[in-house]
């Protein structure tokens, strides 16, 4: 009797696991990527905006820390390195 309990049992995880499947199967992601050409895309678009991205976040904190650097120009040993850096990037301090 505990082999037909246990054959019952596998049955039973067996069909459990594929009603699983389908249900994963069936979501809205694995259907949305099931053609080589949306996947690429969807990939190369991911990439185009992460990338853009890293270069606005770039430009606004390079941006920030050389207005902070052209704040603290009035300090002797800094403030000559400091004009430097400025003079370099061609910013006029305010």
């Amino acid at each position: 009797m505990t082999d037909h309990s246990s054959q019952k049992k596998i049955l039973s995880e067996i069909e459990q696991i594929k009603q699983e499947l389908e249900i994963l199967n069936s979501h809205k992601v694995l259907t949305m990527y099931d053609s080589l050409g949306r996947l690429l895309l969807f990939f190369f678009l991911r990439g185009v905006l992460i990338g853009f991205g890293t270069v606005i976040g770039a430009t606004v904190v390079v941006s920030i820390f050389i207005y902070l650097l052209s704040q603290i120009e009035f300090i002797p040993i800094i403030g000559e390195w400091v004009k430097a850096i400025i003079e370099e990037i061609k910013i006029k301090p305010h």
